[in-house]
């Protein structure tokens, strides 16, 4: 059960950091000239993302809108099984970063569940982003890694259906 609270912890964190961030960058980057910080090496720049990762497909907004709700769907069902912490952070971050994301695609212009991504920050010459793209990003490495470690998501059911003790580290 602290899996699952960790989960839905990390999730929550990621969510409104995310969401803060936007809000502030809305009022204080868009419209603005490029700000830049670290002697240069990050510049916070506003741009609507209506595509997926370097404005990948930007006319399928509504199909990115579906996917992030499969996934939401998917971690929904899935939290109260998971016995890892390196799961419990993984999918956290992944509901944190589809689910902020999903948010400006539901509620941001120019219309309910077709809005474009407020994307804002650069690091070098690399694409701009924002911080559910970065969740999005820790979610897949902890996923990938606990897979490449042969860590289960869930416990193992013993032959009863049950959750095996031994599944539960």
């Amino acid at each position: 059960m602290r899996r699952t609270y960790l989960l839905w912890a990390t999730a929550a964190v990621g969510l409104v950091v995310d969401q803060t961030t936007k809000a502030v960058a809305a009022v204080v980057v868009e419209g603005h000239e490029a700000s830049h910080a670290f002697g240069g090496a990050v510049t916070f720049t506003a741009i609507r993302n209506s595509g997926a990762a370097g404005s990948f497909a930007p006319r399928a907004t509504l199909v990115f809108t579906f996917l992030a709700l499969c996934v939401l769907v998917f971690i929904a069902r899935v939290a109260p099984a998971v016995r890892s912490t390196g799961w419990a952070l993984g999918l956290g971050f992944l509901f944190a970063g589809a689910g902020g994301n999903l948010a400006d695609r539901l509620f941001r212009t120019p219309a309910f569940g077709r809005g474009a991504v407020l994307d804002f920050i650069q690091v070098g010459n690399g694409g701009i982003f924002n911080l559910a793209d970065q969740c999005v990003t820790a979610g897949a490495l902890f996923v990938l890694v606990q897979a490449f470690r042969g860590v289960p998501m869930r416990a193992a059911k013993s032959p009863g259906g049950e959750p095996d003790a031994m599944g539960s580290a």
